[in-house]
This record gives structure tokens, sequence and C-alpha cells, in this order.
């Protein structure tokens, strides 16, 4: 399928590994301009030269932490105008209620509510004056059912969600969507560090840890970065323009829920 959206230019925030990467590599397929974020550089760099050799397109790369105003500030006077918004930050890391003061919930909310809230606010009324755009933030399947060990992120997640729920609304009228994925367990760093953590406590090993955890997913399997970035590129594309404020699972049918 076409997308319609060959010479867009999108920025894809944390996108030198992971979900990102899945969302940068699948817009790049469809033709569009890139700018790249990430904290490490080398890493970024050669995420950005195997999709540039891939698809011939053209790619910014910006190293910076996106979840700081210095960093935001970097990427956004590099990235000039944007037509795609894709939002993105690593979660904050697995406890116990009783494990988390304020510090630990600030940092949770700058990184995975507040960063794509500031990126949203910078982008787009560019978006909105030229009548066209697309915003996917990657949030999680926590906040459609939260999951004990991650309230940081349940929390953070789930206070982006209902931004984006009346902000959604309020742009659409200038054809601009804004939507967002929330992502299952997928085969990426997350999954290992979230497994890591499983292993020590059980005392299991890695394999182990990770059949445990396939075994409560209807699919029986980890997602891969390639089916959640198709799933963003269309969201993106010209064909989703009546998709707007919607949470979106890719999840292997994980959430047992009716709606």
């Amino acid at each position: 399928m076409d997308l319609g959206i060959k010479g867009k230019r999108a920025l894809v925030a944390a996108s030198s590994k992971g979900l990102g990467l899945g969302c940068a590599e699948a817009l790049a397929e469809a033709g569009v301009d890139l700018v790249m974020n990430g904290r490490t550089e080398a890493s970024l760099i050669d995420a950005a030269d195997s999709i540039r050799s891939r698809f011939n397109v053209e790619i910014t790369t910006v190293a910076a932490d996106i979840t700081t105003e210095a960093g935001r500030a970097e990427v956004l006077a590099a990235a000039g105008q944007i037509d795609i918004l894709v939002s993105n930050a690593g979660g904050p890391p697995p406890g116990l209620w009783s494990d988390w003061d304020r510090e630990d919930f600030i940092a949770a909310l700058d990184a995975n509510m507040l960063t794509p809230i500031a990126l949203m606010k910078a982008l787009l009324p560019d978006m909105m004056d030229r009548g066209w755009g697309r915003v996917v933030n990657i949030t999680s399947q926590s906040v459609k059912a939260p999951i004990p060990a991650l309230g940081l992120s349940n929390a953070a997640r789930t206070g982006l969600t209902g931004y984006v729920a009346g902000t959604a609304r309020q742009v659409a009228p200038s054809g601009v969507t804004i939507n967002n994925l929330m992502p299952g367990i997928h085969a990426t760093d997350r999954a290992t560090s979230l497994d890591t953590g499983v292993s020590d406590a059980q005392g299991i090993s890695m394999d182990e840890a990770r059949a445990q955890r396939e075994a409560t997913i209807p699919a029986r399997r980890y997602g891969t970065r390639q089916e959640f970035g198709a799933a963003c590129a269309f969201l993106c594309s010209q064909h989703a323009g009546f998709i707007v404020g919607q949470n979106i699972l890719l999840d292997g049918g994980a959430t047992n829920a009716t709606i």
C-alpha cells in the first residue's frame, strides 16, 4: 500500500534502537525523510546509516537526551519543518509502590508525559497552519490495564493519554491527527531489562523468564519492532486522517479486555 507520505519529514524521538527504530525504518520505507534522535551518538549514526543505505532518504541525526529541556531545544533546532512527530522515551524502572518518592515521579513525568507534550506544543502550530500533520505517541499497554511493577510508567503515560484525548480533538479540524500506540512486550532492550528483573527475583534463567512471560500472551511470542513500525507508519499515512485521539494496543492479545 502506498501510504501517500513520500517526501514528508518526520521527527522520531529515541529512534536509535527498539520501537523508535522500528518506526523510523517503516517511515523511511514509505519515503519519509527523518530527523532521528538518540542519546548515544555511535548507535544513532549506525542506525541512520543503515536506514539511509536501504531506503535512500535524507536523515538528520541529533545525539541528545530528548527528556531534557536542553536536549529538546537541540533536536528542535535541527529539525526544521516537521510533518510527522513520533514521540518516544524509555520507560522508568520497575518497583513497588513503597519504593518511589516524589523525585521518582517527577523524573517519570518529565520523560513520559511532559516531554511529548513539549514536543507537541512546539510542532503542532506549524502543522495546523499548513493543514496537515501526524503525531503518534508511543505509550504502553499499562494505560489500558495497569502493571503493578510499573507504577511510575502507569501514572506518567496515563497522564499523557488524558492530555492527548482533549488536544487531539482540538487540532483535528486543522487536518492534524494525534494518536497513541500502546505496545505490549516487544523484543527490545526494555523487554530484556524486565526479563532480567524476573530472572534475578525468581532465580531462573533468562530463557525461562521469557518463556514465562510469553505464556501470558495469547500470540505466545513477543512482538517485533517491524510490526510496531508498520502500525506507526499507517497512523502517519494519508489513509489515517479519520483516526483521531485513539489508543491502539499492539500486545498480542495480552490485555484481557472487551473494548
